[in-house]
């Protein structure tokens, strides 16, 4: 399915070029943006879809994901490391996205006209309504009045606020609420379903939304998304670096060898765009690596819901990359709020097929940016997601060697130990 997939994103992002090249160079400038309008029918449907799961998603996935935390807790040290480290990276992660789209500048050349309304008729930001940001605003605004009236309004942070509340007085009754607790990885389990049929349709919009780019824009625009795509991979090698060289600092040099082990699981995470996918490979090779089966087994499962990385870093990057196609400033308060809020985000939709979308969609809501921009990353999102993908193979198996070497429960595999004895 996932080559199949994969098959029909490129078709779609071929035939979107040529008919939009097509229309650019046969049809009056008037004919191309009524196709275009036409064709925006699409992505308009799609983007609705997109907002219509993001509510339920985060709140159901997140306060499952809270209210099972005292598993976490109960392993005490290695749980509290392994956060300290999870953290660490994620920050990491996200301001080397932010530095890096920042120096690279890869939206700025596009100039595209700030809608008057989005696709759910909502008032579209503009650069001055942008500047308008104080700390007593955002505090005031991050605690919801209603939670229906946030979920509404996909108002994501006061959603976040309240499924912090409620998974934790989940997590704190003795019993933990089985019923309500059920009920809740029921909804999560059914809005993964949900996303998964919506992210089917994905084809068909990219097609349009890259129809009626090059349709208004020219093949020209194609130089933009190069500059975006090779942008994005130059910040991810730059974060393989870190990622490399903090394992080397915290285990020692036999941490290089824990890359050339997980060659396979990264490349099957490339090829296949999925981390899940490789999990397993991932597990195998960190244990004839050295680390121990019950840090490696712990650490491994957390990873793939609180250390995406790689999803983190391309959350800024994607995010910012639409304001600068817009001409959209954002101030130095809220680029740090978007970092902490990406931060929470990225951990409520974890494991959710094309998570980043639907976190950069409740984002892009959020600073009131133009939600079309969804549609400019999209033609290009799965060729990202592949490179993500492998870095969160990365991440996650640097996160367990390291957590491995503060609990000293790296072991040396048994071949070689038999080496070392000859």
């Amino acid at each position: 399915m996932n080559r199949l997939f994969t098959i029909l994103i490129i078709v779609a992002m071929v035939l979107g070029v040529l008919v939009g090249w097509a229309v650019h160079q046969y049809a009056a400038p008037d004919q191309a943006k009524d196709i275009a309008k036409n064709l925006s029918i699409v992505t308009d449907v799609f983007l609705r879809l997109i907002k219509m799961i993001i509510a339920p998603l985060v709140f159901a996935t997140l306060v499952a994901g809270i209210a099972h935390m005292e598993d976490a807790a109960s392993i005490g040290r290695v749980g509290i490391k392994t956060m300290f480290w999870f953290i660490s990276a994620s920050l990491v992660s996200l301001t080397i996205g932010l530095i890096m789209v920042h120096l690279i500048q890869p939206g700025a050349g596009m100039h595209l006209a700030i809608p008057d309304a989005g696709p759910m008729g909502g008032k579209a930001a503009s650069a001055v309504d942008m500047t308008k940001f104080n700390l007593k605003d955002f505090v005031t605004h991050i605690f919801p009045k209603s939670i229906v009236e946030a979920m509404a309004n996909n108002e994501i942070l006061q959603i976040v606020i309240f499924s912090i509340f409620f998974g934790t007085a989940v997590s704190a009754l003795e019993d933990k609420a089985p019923a309500v607790l059920a009920l809740v990885e029921q909804v999560s389990a059914i809005m993964l379903k949900v996303t998964g049929y919506v992210m089917k349709t994905a084809p068909l919009a990219i097609f349009a939304a890259l129809a009626a780019t090059v349709a208004t824009q020219g093949i020209g625009v194609l130089a933009t998304y190069a500059k975006f795509v090779g942008g994005f991979y130059v910040s991810m090698f730059l974060l393989w670096a870190l990622l490399i060289a903090a394992a080397v600092i915290f285990v020692g040099p036999r941490a290089l060898r824990l890359i050339a082990a997980i060659r396979s699981p990264a490349l099957l995470a490339f090829s296949t765009a999925s981390s899940e996918a490789a999990y397993p490979g991932t597990l195998q090779a960190l244990e004839q690596w050295g680390v121990s089966k019950r840090v490696a087994s712990f650490v491994l499962p957390l990873g793939y819901s609180f250390n995406l990385d790689g999803t983190m870093m391309y959350c800024t990057f994607a995010t910012l990359f639409v304001a600068q196609a817009y001409g959209i400033q954002l101030t130095l308060g809220q680029q740090i709020t978007m970092l902490l809020l990406l931060m929470i985000t990225s951990k409520g939709v974890a494991g959710v097929p094309r998570a980043s979308l639907v976190v950069i969609s409740a984002t892009l809501t959020y600073f009131h940016l133009p939600e079309a921009g969804l549609l400019l990353i999209l033609a290009v999102d799965n060729l990202l997601d592949m490179g993500r993908s492998a870095t969160n193979v990365v991440g996650n198996s640097v996160a367990a060697a390291v957590v491995a070497k503060w609990e000293n429960q790296i072991e040396v595999p048994v071949e070689h130990a038999q080496t070392a004895a000859a």
